[in-house]
């Protein structure tokens, strides 16, 4: 008779069963299969979810109509037909000479861009994710910065990338139109309505960007303290730049922003120096003069375009439609904006300055106390090298002194 193998007493499941032992082997139940441990995924990629999402969407159903893919234009004709807003540049408005043999293409704005911005705010962040996980983050692991530190590195490290991008592209445009060889241009021929393609593209991904660094103030997690300075530099951006976009005042937005970018990229680009090595603190010195030096620009040029060019050529007839702003109230409001966020940008300046040699002094006059203190001992107390056991011990031998009584 042969004997049955018996197996342990338990409920047979599926996933029982197969960890059972086969026959002949010592019964007992096999521990369940440990897979390894999956990476945890990036928070910058799980944050990104619905933005890529909706970007990529927008840019399949576009695919068609900017000649990607032929293919798919029949099937995507409808949506495309709408996602074509979100990427191409509107109101095109073309002219032509008169015996046609020529033909100029400017642009206008209008509520369509909107949806042009919200695409390349899409795309903005994105591309924040890309530099903070591939860049940022594998310099970050080898400097071993504190919390504090670590939050100004991401922030100086995107904004360097953001502020050369822009600096060299605004610069390019004023070169290519000449618009700092011909200062008049600021005000002649006053509405600005009709832009070149790059300057409204400028200015649409100029928004776009600042509009996307309020969503990353949540996704960055971004240190309380730090939030209002942010949020507060934030909006200055976005108010300045879509007023001189609405305003007709592209020329004059164009040649305030390159300059100012110039400066705030030394001063991100020194922080990240000094991140790497404390030593490195030339930088600082060149970002002060040059931003004392922008300020004064920009209030020259301020006062110079609004309080003097455009007032000479000033219509009282206020015209949204036509694009005409040049009546003494927006001109008194937007010189008046300037003029207080330039005074307000010294007024912190001076105070980050007084703050850094109030800490210096503070730091100085302890080591004076600590040196007279060294010193005043060293005067009061007598040279011990010379006593042994309580004894004078004098050079060569000799013996002290021994002095006369007086006879009384």
């Amino acid at each position: 008779m042969t004997k049955k193998q018996h197996y342990p007493t338990a409920e047979l499941n599926s996933r029982s069963y197969l960890a059972l032992d086969p026959p002949g082997s010592s019964p007992h139940w096999h521990q369940p299969r440990r897979h390894p441990a999956q990476p945890e995924r990036h928070p910058l990629a799980r944050r990104n979810l619905i933005f890529i999402s909706s970007s990529n969407s927008i840019l399949c159903n576009a695919m068609p109509l900017s000649g990607l893919h032929p293919f798919l234009h029949g099937l995507f004709w409808v949506p495309s037909k709408y996602a074509i807003i979100f990427v191409a540049v509107q109101y095109n408005v073309t002219y032509t000479t008169d015996d046609n043999s020529e033909q100029f293409h400017f642009y206008d704005y209008g509520p369509k861009d909107i949806a042009t911005i919200f695409f390349y705010m899409l795309v903005a962040i994105n591309l924040h994710a890309v530099i903070q996980e591939y860049i940022l983050d594998k310099i970050n692991r080898r400097l071993h910065l504190s919390k504090m530190k670590h939050s100004k590195f991401n922030e100086s490290g995107q904004l360097v990338f953001f502020y050369l991008f822009s600096f060299i592209w605004g610069a390019s445009i004023l070169n290519a139109d000449e618009f700092v060889m011909n200062p008049t241009s600021l005000w002649k021929d006053y509405p600005h309505s009709r832009m070149l393609f790059q300057v409204k593209f400028f200015y649409i991904c100029q928004i776009a960007y600042w509009l996307h660094a309020l969503p990353e103030l949540y996704f960055q997690k971004i240190r309380k303290e730090d939030i209002p300075r942010q949020l507060c530099y934030i909006c200055l951006y976005i108010a300045h730049i879509s007023g001189a976009y609405m305003l007709n005042l592209q020329h004059l937005g164009l040649i305030l922003m390159v300059p100012h970018y110039l400066v705030e990229l030394i001063f991100h680009a020194s922080r990240l120096f000094y991140f790497s090595d404390e030593n490195k603190q030339k930088g600082f010195n060149i970002w002060a003069l040059l931003f004392i030096m922008v300020r004064l620009l920009t209030l020259t040029l301020s006062v110079l375009a609004f309080g003097f060019g455009l007032a000479r050529v000033e219509n009282p007839d206020f015209s949204i439609a036509d694009g005409n702003f040049n009546v003494l109230p927006v001109r008194f409001g937007c010189l008046g904006a300037v003029c207080l966020t330039q005074a307000w940008m010294m007024w912190k300046f001076i105070n980050f300055h007084l703050k850094k040699w109030r800490e210096h002094v503070k730091n100085q006059i302890p080591k004076k106390k600590i040196t007279n203190a060294k010193n005043k001992r060293t005067k009061k107390e007598p040279n011990r090298a010379n006593f042994v056991n309580g004894a004078a011990n004098l050079e060569g031998g000799a013996s002290p002194r021994i002095r006369k009584s007086k006879p009384l």
